[in-house]
Formats: structure tokens, sequence, C-alpha cells
């Protein structure tokens, strides 16, 4: 979706939908963005991926994804959290279905969003949650800035979420994840133009399309390595030929987010 995210899925769309499909969250536009899931991949489970967190209104409808990086701490898109309130979210990890009522459920005492984003095309998308009950699963590695050569063109990566499993489709009940390659930065901005800010952004997927995060997955994990390396954030539609996804380059917030770790 040019110069859309993949982030939220409104409360209201899920309500009109639910009797025609239960388990259907469809992704909305926000004055910034669209949310996405994984096009093209297969199911999975928090066990295989214990890091892996859904984000969700305070009535547990999931919006977005996240990453744990600490049993305390949740790495997400700022634009998932653009207008929310400590009040307005929850966090829940452990629960492969969206439909489950297992694992953890916390509330979130701190929200911290990029200070420079503005919206996702500009760049600097990357927010971070501090919850009110610690997490009992592992959490995942992240970059350092440092670890700038992780992004070379075609290694593969790992995407995961419960977007949707095409474009305007409807969200995967159960998680799913897909590998993509990583898009050389010339490719993206031959793709996208001035939208692809090289500093803060790294694209993935085939040239041919066909695997994609998607509207509901905004906030989700790009692994390189098993290491958490970007932020699902932005693209053009979902799995569109020519158009890969866009993720936030984490190395250059790495410092940032670990002052929020540690804070």
């Amino acid at each position: 979706m040019f110069g859309l995210t993949r982030a939220r899925q409104t409360a209201a769309i899920l309500v009109a939908t639910a009797a025609a499909a239960a388990t259907a969250l469809i992704a909305s536009p926000t004055a910034n963005a669209a949310p996405q899931p994984i096009v093209g991949g297969t199911t999975t489970t928090t066990t295989a991926y214990p890091f892996v967190m859904q984000i969700t209104d305070a009535s547990g409808h999931q919006f977005c994804g996240g990453t744990l990086v600490a049993a305390n701490k949740v790495v997400t898109a700022a634009h998932c959290m653009a207008g929310e309130s400590t009040s307005s979210i929850r966090v829940v990890g452990g629960r492969t279905y969206l439909n489950g009522t297992d694992g953890t459920v916390s509330k979130v005492s701190k929200i911290w969003i990029n200070p420079d984003y503005t919206d996702a095309t500009s760049g600097h998308d990357v927010s971070v949650l501090t919850l009110s009950t610690s997490m009992p699963y592992t959490a995942a590695k992240y970059v350092s800035s440092s670890d700038t050569g992780v992004y070379a063109a075609n290694t593969t990566a790992r995407i995961l979420g419960w977007g949707t499993t095409s474009e305007n489709g409807s969200s995967s009940n159960q998680l799913r994840t897909a590998t993509v390659p990583l898009v050389a930065d010339s490719s993206c901005k031959s793709s996208y133009g001035s939208d692809f800010v090289q500093s803060d952004m790294v694209c993935a997927g085939y040239t041919s399309g066909g695997v994609d995060t998607c509207q509901g997955d905004s906030g989700g994990p790009l692994l390189i390595g098993g290491v958490l390396a970007g932020i699902t954030s932005w693209g053009e539609g979902c799995a569109e030929a020519g158009y890969p996804g866009v993720y936030t380059r984490l190395t250059t917030f790495s410092n940032l987010v670990t002052a929020q770790v540690n804070s």
C-alpha cells in the first residue's frame, strides 16, 4: 500500500464483519497508513516464536504486532501507537490464535514513540512499550547499531504476523510466517522514490511479489538470522510485483531502543 502503513484494524470494522467471518480482522487505513497479515506464508505458533506479541485494543481486538525484547519491553512501529494511550491498548504473549484465551495479557504502563516520527513514509517508525506485567517468554535479541552488514541484498529474512493473507482480505486467526529476501536499497528506491529513506528503512520481498506482510502485521518483526533487525512498517499494497515490503531499519534506532529497554 503506497504511502500507507501496515497497521491498524479498527473495532468498528471488526464488529461490522463479525457475522460474516467470526475470526476475520479487516484492516482499515488510518490517516497515515494501513495494516497487513502475512501473504504467501505458512501457519506457525508462539511456541516456535515466543517473542512475537499481539497488540490489541482494550477489548482484545488485535490491530498490530510487536516483539518482546525484554521481560517487560516490546518493540513495535510508531504508526501503531500514534493516537493511543496506555489505557487503550493491551499486549498479549503466548497466544497463537487470535480467538484463543491462553497466554499472558498485560496492560501498558508507558508508550515511547520516536520523537522524530511523523508518518511511516518519513521514517523513524519505531516505538517501545513498557508492560505492567512481565512476560514469561523468551525475548528476542535485536541488532546493535554496528550490525549494518546484516542488510545485504538477497539475505533471507523471516516475517511473522496475524495480518491479512491477501490485500484487503481477511486476517489469519493463527500466527503465520514466511521468508523473504532483502532487496538492494537501489531497487527499493526505484520502487518507492523519495518515500524510501535509506537510513531509516530496508525492503524485503520477491521481484514477482506473492509473499509479503500485509494489513494487521504492522509493528511485527523482520528477523535476520533469528535476530530482530526490522519492524513491519509500510508498502504499496500487499505482495505486489515490484513493490517489496518496507521495514524500519532497526540498526539506526538500536541505541534509542536500548535506552528505553534500560529505562
